[in-house]
């Protein structure tokens, strides 16, 4: 066990000397992590400015101000009354207003009628989200009308006098939908974008984890280190053991320490502790398991330096260290779930949003253990081989 020790010692405090192992293992992460957040953080909280002209003045148009200055919708917009049409135009065209509605004039008086005025947007191309709310308190609006519509219909239709339709009108406006719609949501707590790509960075640089310790084998094998140290009392198997103890804690110190900084310096949610730290040291598991098998296929630094290049970037694209996994193309979230990476996010996300326990992260962490045990198997039969002169 000591040369193990002794050899793990001595690549941590060369990992120290070098500087751009610390930035890349702590710096980079803890950096990348804010402004992913700084730049995404606001998508988690829609909220439009939108620039209402009402040319109608009438008793609807009154119903759909009132409406868009409901407390229900307060969190999502701000309602600028403007003068007409183009004033509306111009708001959005200025930047003033996210998106326009325009009320046209007879709207009200035309509801009734065969043919009713219809209610239109002014939508930027650059704005799509503030386009989508828009077009969606208008569609909102206007089904509540062609229910009350249909309703004057029938009555008429069984007999109710024609003198009558402002009276059924206002009986139909005030009727309560039967049928709603209500949005439960699974889990506990809303994922907020820094408690995404806190984590997320934090895998994304611990995997160059691979490439320090791969190069750092193959610099010492051709300066001989690697030849005086088997000439010792040392087995191959102590000098990989070594390695792979040496990235082990430089892997495992990076992400306690993006965890510890991000959740109280930045306010990122990494669930349940015991259950994060077991997803943690699964996910350090694999980064061995990686560094094993880079070492084993590699014959010089530089091959070792392009594979691990290779592996970092194709795991992080495809595990969704970029993106959302959630919202990203059925065919990447199938391909995640076949990456280490994939699925400690996945346990991060599920512990963060559900507030669950170790229970929670059982089948990630298997499923990282699972891909850890594989890739080491042959990372280990063909790293002692390169190790022996």
């Amino acid at each position: 066990m000591r040369p193990v020790l002794v050899i793990a010692a001595k690549d941590l405090k060369q990992r120290l000397r070098d500087r751009s192992a610390i930035v890349l293992a702590l710096l980079a992460p803890l950096a990348v992590a804010a402004l992913m957040s700084a730049a995404f953080g606001g998508a988690e909280n829609v909220h439009a400015t939108l620039a209402v002209a009402n040319e109608d003045h009438g008793a609807v148009a009154t119903g759909l101000l009132a409406a868009l200055h409901a407390p229900e919708l307060g969190r999502l917009v701000t309602v600028d009354e403007v003068r007409s049409a183009s004033a509306a135009t111009q708001a959005v065209r200025s930047g003033s207003a996210d998106a326009g509605i325009v009320i046209p004039a007879g709207f009200s008086a035309s509801v009734l009628t065969a043919s009713p005025e219809a209610l239109s947007t002014v939508t930027s191309v650059n704005d799509t989200v503030a386009a989508e709310l828009a077009s969606s308190v208008t569609q909102a609006f206007t089904a509540r009308l062609n229910g009350d519509r249909l309703a004057v219909a029938t009555a008429l239709a069984a007999g109710a006098p024609a003198s009558h339709v402002q009276a059924l009108a206002r009986d139909a406006s005030g009727l309560e939908l039967p049928v709603d719609v209500v949005q439960r949501a699974l889990g506990a707590r809303q994922l907020s974008t820094i408690s995404y790509f806190a984590p997320a960075m934090a895998i994304f640089f611990v995997l160059f984890v691979v490439s320090f310790t791969s190069r750092s084998f193959f610099v010492e094998r051709e300066q001989g280190m690697i030849e005086r140290a088997l000439a010792a009392p040392i087995s191959a198997r102590h000098v990989v053991a070594g390695k792979a103890l040496s990235a082990f804690v430089l892997a495992a110190t990076s992400l306690a320490v993006i965890g510890v900084v991000t959740g109280t310096a930045f306010g990122a949610d990494w669930g349940d502790p015991l259950g994060a730290i077991l997803v943690s040291l699964a996910m350090v598991l694999s980064v061995v398991a990686l560094t094993a098998l880079v070492i084993g296929v590699a014959r010089t630094e530089r091959q070792a330096e392009t594979v691990s290049s290779i592996v970092v970037f194709c795991l992080a694209l495809l595990g969704g260290n970029f993106v959302l996994v959630s919202v990203a193309p059925p065919l990447l979230r199938r391909l995640a779930l076949f990456t280490p990476n994939g699925w400690a996010l996945r346990g991060y996300t599920d512990l963060a949003t559900t507030g669950g326990g170790v229970g929670t992260v059982v089948v990630p962490v298997l499923a990282i253990l699972a891909f850890a045990a594989v890739v080491g198997v042959a990372g280990l039969l063909l790293a002692r081989r390169a190790v022996r002169p």
